[in-house]
């Protein structure tokens, strides 16, 4: 038994296919009570991670610890997790009220503990009028709330959660980010979540894991990797729209951009004329119709939301920037705008694609 506050505790983890490596010495802690979200793109290995937790597959080496237990041996259904899987997994001839109840009924639990533990979920996630029904008479956002359900019942020191989203529309995704989170708030249970999708990311965890080819690219909280991206991979995974990527040269601390423009940047340690690339936030460039600004950029195409206008335009040189404004603004395909760049929302990548630090 080894001494620790942690929920889970990942040692050195590596899993591999025959020849093929797919999780590369992962470290992680995740305390108790926390949600933690999994993302990244498809193949980062972030549902095969989840599956080594969870005891469905065996690592190649490192260590597994639950609440201080070292559990590589222990069978799945000893480990006192409960999974939620993307596709529902139920019983289409049983009733919601039999899918929530057996496995409860396989652990020969008392039928009483089996009723209450069920009643209290399905009032929970508000399913308590659909206990008689089975799974085909369910929308799809009901399904899943059953096979959540079915995880609550077992009262796990820890849920897994993979990708429980991707089967629903767009309106119920919205509404089950909300209902899921508000669930984690209510149980207080430690919940790891995966998703390739960072809004979900974003909007539901207390600390993102970002991974790309089996590694962990940077671990914190939603805000924290926005504003601060340890390298150009994360600044470009977290956040909608993408980040705009210029390439240009530091020259001590002269950035020369290949679009023309030329700024001075409070960067830590002056550059010697390497290729470094300008990172900037669709919302945090200025724009003017009258052309003025710190350069000009050609009108491609624009969306109007309402509330929020998108525009997608290019340098004179073809790179191409997108602008995030929270407000109306008339535009036409082909006109030439004005924008405007503040340093203070520089991130500048080096050639190895590493955040440059930047002084305060």
């Amino acid at each position: 038994m080894t001494e620790t506050s942690h929920a889970l505790e990942l040692r050195q983890i590596r899993k591999s296919f025959g020849a093929v490596h797919v999780i590369h010495g992962i470290d992680l802690e995740i305390e108790e009570g926390e949600f933690v979200v999994f993302v990244g793109p498809s193949g980062c290995g972030k549902s095969t991670l989840l599956r080594l937790i969870a005891g469905l597959d065996d690592p190649t080496s490192g260590d597994i610890f639950l609440k201080g237990r070292r559990v590589n041996a222990v069978p799945a259904s000893e480990r006192g997790l409960s999974m939620v899987f993307q596709s529902y997994a139920l019983y289409p001839h049983m009733s919601v009220r039999a899918n929530l109840s057996f496995g409860l009924e396989n652990l020969n639990m008392p039928k009483a503990e089996i009723a209450q533990r069920v009643d209290d979920a399905a009032r929970l996630l508000q399913i308590d009028q659909l206990l008689a029904r089975r799974p085909g008479q369910l929308s799809g956002g009901q399904r899943q709330r059953v096979a959540i359900g079915r995880a609550i019942v077992r009262e796990p020191i820890i849920f897994l959660f993979d990708e429980p989203l991707s089967n629903l529309d767009a309106e119920l995704r919205l509404q089950m980010r909300v209902e899921i989170s508000n669930l984690h708030a209510q149980l207080g249970n430690t919940m790891i979540y995966v998703t390739h999708d960072q809004v979900e990311a974003m909007t539901m965890a207390d600390r993102i894991v970002v991974l790309r080819g089996g590694r962990i690219e940077q671990v914190g909280r939603p805000l924290d990797l926005y504003n601060a991206p340890a390298n150009k991979f994360v600044a470009g995974f977290i956040g909608a729209p993408q980040m705009n990527f210029l390439a240009g040269r530091l020259d001590g601390r002269v950035l020369r951009l290949e679009c023309g423009m030329v700024r001075d940047v409070p960067v830590a340690t002056p550059g010697t004329g390497e290729t470094v690339t300008l990172g900037v936030r669709p919302e945090a460039i200025g724009v003017s119709l009258d052309g003025h600004g710190d350069e000009q950029v050609k009108v491609q195409n624009y969306e109007q939301l309402g509330a929020i206008t998108y525009i997608y335009a290019t340098f004179a040189n073809g790179e191409r920037l997108t602008v995030q404004l929270a407000r109306q603004i008339p535009l036409k395909r082909g006109q030439t705008i004005g924008v405007t760049f503040n340093t203070e929302n520089f991130h500048i990548f080096g050639p190895d694609e590493t955040a440059l630090p930047m002084l305060p």
